[in-house]
């Protein structure tokens, strides 16, 4: 019995591990685009939305086909549904988060313009569990 639970909790890890692996690749592209759609005038809110769309993209792709890939339904639409459900309710705590603390951190560095930055890390941190939670629960389960 103790062998079946910890091969259980030795291929949830390594389901983390992987989830960890396809959202740092998302981040690293939500990152670079919110910079560079910052850095080319549009406001926080539209340049997160869209960079964070992207990183959606991204990762329901890799994670339907490689994380989660023994819990890939036939109908890959419904998924995305519900993978998409789950992102947009991150998608509300990252901007709730980068616009709570985006002037708190500029300040605090002297640079208001680049304060979106420290946000956006800690609204990743926060909202990478609410995703893998909701996902592997709902949109992903058996």
């Amino acid at each position: 019995m103790a062998a079946l639970s910890d091969t259980s909790s030795n291929k949830e890890i390594e389901r983390f591990s992987r989830f960890l692996a396809v959202g740092a690749v998302g981040t690293l592209l939500d990152f670079s685009l919110l910079t560079l759609l910052k850095l080319a005038g549009l406001p926080t809110l539209l340049a997160n939305s869209l960079s964070f769309t992207a990183g959606l993209v991204n990762n329901f792709t890799w994670n339907r086909l490689w994380t989660f890939g023994d819990a890939i339904q036939p109908d890959w639409r419904r998924q995305l549904v519900q993978f998409t459900a789950v992102s947009l309710v991150g998608l509300a705590l990252n901007n709730l988060i980068v616009l709570s603390l985006e002037g708190i951190f500029g300040t605090m560095l002297g640079q208001p313009d680049w304060g979106y930055l420290p946000a956006k890390v800690i609204a990743t941190g926060v909202v990478v569990f609410w995703n893998y939670f909701a996902n592997r629960m709902w949109t992903f389960k058996k």
